[in-house]
């Protein structure tokens, strides 16, 4: 009996393939400025920890936490799509959640660590988590995050004779971003409040109607605050073409392909 074996030449590409793929990555966490990693990384851990609160609801409507901040993410995305890529976007899209994943473990187990200074009751109930909260938003923030950094690229290509202009940076980020976002809330819902709420927590639970609304709203809302907050997004991403940020990372792109 004869056991098969891949190729080698098959071998040799995917291992080259890892390869490359590692050291490109280096190059992108080392050319994208720091401030917007960072502004990133914290906004998608805020996202998860103010999911855990609803806002408002009604029996049209319900908001949770992760509205006040959510839009943020999607921003810093728009402005890496725009200047690096969609492909370095979900990069830092994935580093950004498994950060956010460790932070939650870290959370979780300050949490069951045994105290007798005082009553932590709500903290450790807040900082604990609740494991269905984070599958949900993980979920719907990377699938969210794909759809919204493929959309606004696919977009910007449409803007042949002024790619880099003002009309052509709103449109890409506005549509993409109420798209991402409507995906986003809706998505984190569907799996938080109408599947797992139920069983978990006595019955409380969300309407599929809520949820659409919710995915609705949240998406004006928080388009209305990505429009607000564009022009900066605009002037950074003017910045770094003028300061020629990210070079390296451009460059090897250009090489490999």
């Amino acid at each position: 009996m004869s056991i098969k074996t891949k190729p080698k030449n098959e071998v040799t590409l995917k291992k080259n393939w890892f390869i490359r793929e590692e050291e490109e990555t280096v190059i992108l966490l080392r050319s994208i400025p720091s401030t917007v990693v960072s502004l990133f990384v914290v906004s998608v851990i805020c996202m998860n920890l103010l999911a855990n609160k609803t806002l408002v609801q009604t029996d049209w409507i319900a908001l949770d936490g992760g509205i006040l901040i959510s839009w943020l993410s999607f921003m810093c995305m728009d402005i890496i799509t725009k200047y690096f890529g969609p492909k370095a976007s979900n990069k830092i899209a994935i580093f950004a959640s498994a950060i956010n994943l460790l932070t939650c473990l870290i959370f979780f187990i300050a949490s069951v660590i045994p105290s007798q200074a005082d009553d932590y009751t709500a903290f450790n109930s807040i900082f604990g988590g609740t494991w269905f909260i984070l599958l949900g938003s993980t979920i719907a923030f990377l699938t969210s995050a794909a759809i919204n950094n493929f959309l606004n690229w696919s977009i910007g290509k449409l803007f042949r004779k002024n790619p880099d202009g003002k009309l052509a940076y709103a449109t890409q980020t506005y549509i993409s971003t109420f798209v991402g976002q409507f995906l986003d809330n809706l998505i984190f819902s569907l799996i938080v409040f109408v599947f797992f709420a139920p069983i978990f927590w006595d019955g409380f639970h969300w309407t599929v109607l809520q949820c659409v609304t919710c995915a609705l709203t949240g998406a004006v809302a928080e388009l209305i605050m990505e429009i607000f907050f564009s022009p900066f997004g605009y002037r950074i991403l003017m910045r770094w073409k003028e300061e020629q940020v990210g070079m390296e990372y451009l460059s090897y792109i250009k090489e490999c392909s």
